[in-house]
């Protein structure tokens, strides 16, 4: 593995450029086989898959492919999932180009298929079969997402200076052996068949998150601008299912954040992370707007956060951890209790800097986030940036990094990110001759670089909201423009509602897609026979009839209001009755509101217990 984040330099190494896998496959299909063909020049490796006896194996000069199969070319292999009917082989059918790092093109994955061993369904009974569809449509749903990207030939899963601070040796493993683990969303598809190394170069590690690469110029320079958020696939999931650490110290919505500039062979990176409150809570989505934040009193926070930040510190040196939640109301207790948590563990490499966002920039005051600029700017110059030149000679390395995190880790945390990341850019451009001396970035606000920055950054918050709230990110006004406007207050009311709707309706499938996909759930071939199947929970016949009996105590409410009478004080007797019994329907489904939620089903027994 590389060394950390800010290690010496073991080896002089050019870019992530590495041993990688196959760029161009084709896929032929028979009855009893698939044949994934690598159709590199020089290869004639097929990978072959036996739907009969499962057996997966290489054929390093080629096979006869027999005829009658069905062949179609295809961007890669995702790997091998296990459902009720049996194994699937899911593959890149549609792929397109993001741009290049050090020459290398970097792909997003456009759409994906998933093929079953299985030939007929007949193995299996009514409700295997209800399952089994029910798997593959969370399977789908869960690659669908447009926010997955790869690479055959550069590994982005580590930072410039992570690679950097490298042996070759290390760069002669296998890209997915080699490739940093928080961030393989497909690694538990593509276990099993990791144990054969003879099969590395079409083993592809395929990463969540955001990357983009567009070119730009500032005072007739030509340099590229580099954003990419590399999600942690380690407690991952939605936003009221997921909050706080595990017991291994992972942090829910945890991003690693890189931003690059290549400019005439040489290279700028400076990295961020952001990532749930480092604490044992939970916020169980009740059908209240903002369910109450709920602190573990059985875990110990202390031993949590250790945990936590042990890894930050190994992996990206001295920590500046902002904070941004409300010092006040729900959002209190959490506050204090980090604010405690970092002064019990008495560990000097952590600096704390809480940041009360919605107070101090209330009323549209948003340029009081100068005020937490000016705080942490010491730090920031202090901590530097990564830079090489063009023969790859080191000039600068990053030796600590920012930790930002609000309650979601979305709009608050994207907006004050942004901003550190504009001051570290204009210093880039600086150290690049770039800018001009005693110019900065100001002289350059109207500029098309300025727009492309402002929205780069915007995309970056509502891919990473989308991913764990469901919708864009709230604030994008503020990044795009500088201010914040009117409009873009009513288009985050219309974000909060629709996240407010899939929260506590549809985010309990989308809990079950993500798990399944990460292996954090294995379905075994024997559901709905010898154990039972998750997906049939039962739930109480009380909470089932109690939004019949609302919506019909309602509907005659209105019935009996709308309906002429000569009995005015019956008509009203009615009206009162079926109000009173629409209001006490009402406020018991707000009382046991976690029962009318959509909860996730396969990590059931999991959330009771965190």
């Amino acid at each position: 593995m590389p060394r950390s984040f800010a290690g010496i330099k073991m080896e002089t190494v050019t870019g992530g450029r590495t041993v990688g896998v196959h760029e161009n496959y084709i896929l032929h299909t028979s009855d009893s086989t698939f044949y994934i063909e690598a159709r590199d020049v020089g290869t004639k490796e097929v990978l072959v898959f036996d739907r009969t006896s499962r057996e997966v194996y290489l054929e390093e000069n080629g096979v006869d492919i027999p005829p009658g199969v069905t062949s179609r070319p295809i961007c890669g292999l995702m790997g091998v999932i296990r459902l009720t009917a049996g194994p699937y082989l899911v593959v890149i059918t549609r792929k397109s180009k993001v741009g290049e790092i050090d020459g290398q093109s970097v792909w997003k994955v456009e759409a994906t298929e998933c093929l079953g061993y299985h030939r007929t369904d007949l193995h299996l009974n009514e409700e295997q079969r209800n399952d089994n569809q029910a798997y593959e449509t969370m399977l789908r749903f869960a690659l669908s997402g447009n926010h997955f990207y790869f690479c055959t030939s550069y590994d982005i899963t580590h930072s410039m200076q992570r690679l950097y601070n490298t042996s070759p040796e290390f760069l002669q493993m296998p890209l997915l052996e080699r490739a940093d683990q928080r961030f393989v969303w497909n690694g538990h598809l593509l276990r099993d068949l990791s144990v054969q190394p003879e099969l590395s170069k079409f083993l592809i590690p395929v990463m969540c998150g955001f990357i983009s690469i567009r070119p730009g110029v500032i005072n007739n320079k030509r340099f590229d601008y580099m954003l990419i958020s590399r999600r942690s696939c380690f407690r991952a999931g939605t936003r009221f299912y997921t909050r706080g650490l595990d017991s291994e110290g992972h942090a829910a919505n945890f991003v690693e954040t890189e931003q690059i500039v290549q400019y005439s062979g040489k290279r700028a990176s400076y990295v961020q992370t952001r990532g749930s409150i480092p604490l044992f809570w939970s916020q169980r989505p009740n059908l209240q707007y903002k369910p109450v934040p709920q602190l573990s009193k059985t875990q110990s926070h202390l031993d949590g956060f250790q945990k936590h930040f042990d890894s930050q510190i190994v992996n990206y040196g001295n920590q500046v951890v902002i904070n941004l939640i409300d010092h006040k109301g729900a959002e209190q207790n959490l506050e204090k209790t980090f604010a405690k948590v970092i002064i019990d563990s008495k560990n000097n490499m952590i600096r704390y800097h809480p940041f009360d966002f919605h107070h101090e920039c209330r009323k549209m005051r948003w340029d009081r986030l100068s005020i937490l600029m000016e705080r942490v700017s010491r730090d920031q110059e202090e901590f530097g940036y990564f830079m090489m030149e063009d023969d790859s000679t080191l000039t600068r390395h990053q030796t600590g990094m920012f930790r930002t995190n609000c309650m979601d880790c979305l709009d608050r945390t994207n907006v004050v990110q942004s901003m550190l990341a504009r001051r570290s850019l204009e210093s880039q451009f600086k150290d690049f001759n770039i800018l001009a001396p005693g110019e900065t970035m100001e002289d350059h606000k109207t500029s098309e670089f300025e727009k492309m920055f402002k929205n780069t950054w915007a995309d970056n918050a509502d891919f990473c909201s989308k991913q764990y709230a469901g919708t864009g990110a709230l604030k994008t006004d503020f990044t795009r423009t500088g201010k914040r406007t009117i409009f873009g207050a009513l288009q985050d009311g219309f974000n909060s509602a629709i996240r407010y709707y899939k929260n506590n309706f549809s985010d309990g499938f989308r809990q079950d897609s993500i798990d399944l996909l990460l292996g954090n759930y294995v379905v075994e071939e024997s559901e709905g026979i010898s154990s039972p199947s998750p997906l049939r929970e039962a739930r109480e016949f009380k909470f089932t009839l109690l939004p019949v009996i609302c919506i019909v105590a309602f509907s005659m409410c209105i019935i009996s209001f709308l309906l002429p009478s000569s009995d005015t004080s019956l008509q009203i007797v009615y009206i009162l009755f079926w109000f009173m019994a629409t209001v006490v329907s009402f406020a018991f489904i707000i009382i046991y509101g976690t029962e009318f939620v959509n909860r996730p089903k396969l990590a059931l027994n999991k959330l009771k217990s965190d």
